[in-house]
C-alpha cells in the first residue's frame, strides 16, 4: 500500500509542476510560493480541525527553522520550474536526497565509508553531466539555484525527521509549515506588490495549493505503511512523470547525456539510501 501512494505522491507533484509553469506566464515563483501555501494551510487546517489536533506545540523553534529553509527551498525551486525544462527542475531539486545523506553523515560523525563517498561521487557526476548538456549559458545560475533548493531540503528534512523524533504529528508539521512559508513569502512580495488576482486564475492557483498539499499526505502515509527503501526509490517517479508531461506539455527533451545524467541521480540516491549507516532515532 506504501508504494501505492508513493505513486500517487509522485504524479501529484509531477501535476504541481506543470501547473506552476503554467502560472509562471502571471505570477512571479514568490508569488506562486504564498499562494501554494496560503490555499495549502486552508486544506491543512480544516484537516486539522477535523481531526482535532491542537496546534500547541514546544517546539516552535524546529518548526520555524524547517519552515524557512523549506519556504526559501521551494522558491528557488519554484523559480527553476519557470526558467528549466521540467524535468530538469525537478531532477535537480531531487539532489535533496544524496544532500541528506550526507547531512547524516555530518552530523552522527560517521567513520570513512568508501561505497557510500562513490555512490554520492556518482549522484553529483549525474548532477554535472544534466547541466552541462541542457542548460544554455543564461541558464547556467537557474541551475545553481536547483541545486541550493535541494541542500535546503534536505535541510527542512533533517527537520522534520527530528519533529518526528520528539512526537510531532505529521499533519501538525505540515500545517507549520505552510504557516511560516505564507508570511515568509507574503512579507517577500510586498515590496513589488502582488500582480492583479482575477477569477480566472482561482482555479489555477487553488490547483497548484491542492496538489502540493494531497502529494505531501499521500507521502507522508507511504513512509508510514511502506517500506523505506522501496518508498524512497519510488519517490523518483516525480522524475518520470514530469518527463512525460514535458515532452507532452512543451515538447521538452533531453540529450542522451542529460538522461543520462538522470538516471545517474536516481541511481545514486537509491544506492545511498540503501548503503547509509543506520542509527538509533
Amino acid at each position: 500500500m506504501g508504494a501505492l501512494w508513493m505513486l500517487v505522491a509522485g504524479i501529484l507533484f509531477a501535476c504541481m509542476g506543470v501547473l506552476i509553469k503554467f502560472a509562471a506566464g502571471h505570477f512571479s515563483s514568490n508569488e506562486i510560493v504564498f499562494f501554494r501555501s496560503f490555499f495549502g494551510l486552508i486544506l491543512v487546517a480544516a484537516i486539522l480541525i477535523y481531526k482535532r489536533v491542537p496546534l500547541a506545540t514546544p517546539y516552535w523553534r524546529v518548526h520555524l527553522w524547517r519552515g524557512l529553509s523549506g519556504a526559501i527551498a521551494m522558491m528557488l525551486y519554484f523559480y527553476c520550474l519557470t526558467t528549466l525544462p521540467l524535468a530538469t527542475a525537478t531532477t535537480l531539486n531531487y539532489t535533496s536526497s544524496l544532500f541528506l545523506i550526507a547531512l547524516t553523515l555530518i552530523v552522527y560523525k560517521d567513520p570513512f565509508h568508501l561505497p557510500i563517498t562513490t555512490s554520492l561521487a556518482l549522484g553529483f557526476v549525474g548532477v554535472i553531466l544534466l547541466l552541462h548538456p541542457t542548460l544554455e549559458r543564461e541558464q547556467f545560475m537557474s541551475g545553481v539555484f536547483g541545486l541550493i533548493s535541494g541542500l535546503l531540503s534536505a535541510v527542512a528534512l533533517v527537520n522534520v525527521r527530528q519533529l518526528g523524533k520528539l512526537g510531532e504529528p505529521a499533519i501538525r508539521v505540515v500545517f507549520y509549515f505552510n504557516l511560516v512559508a505564507t508570511l515568509f513569502s507574503g512579507v517577500w512580495i510586498v515590496p513589488g506588490g502582488m500582480h492583479p488576482l482575477s477569477q480566472n486564475d482561482l482555479p489555477l492557483l487553488i490547483g497548484i495549493g491542492a496538489s502540493a498539499t494531497l502529494a505531501q499526505i499521500a507521502m507522508t502515509h507511504a513512509y508510514r505503511t511502506g517500506h523505506t527503501l522501496v518508498v524512497s526509490t519510488l519517490s523518483y517517479s516525480t522524475i518520470a512523470f514530469a518527463s512525460l508531461f514535458g515532452l507532452i506539455f512543451w515538447q521538452e527533451t533531453l540529450s542522451l547525456t542529460g538522461l543520462l545524467g538522470i538516471a545517474l541521480i536516481i541511481a545514486s540516491g537509491v544506492l545511498s539510501l540503501k548503503l547509509s549507516p543506520k542509527h538509533e532515532e
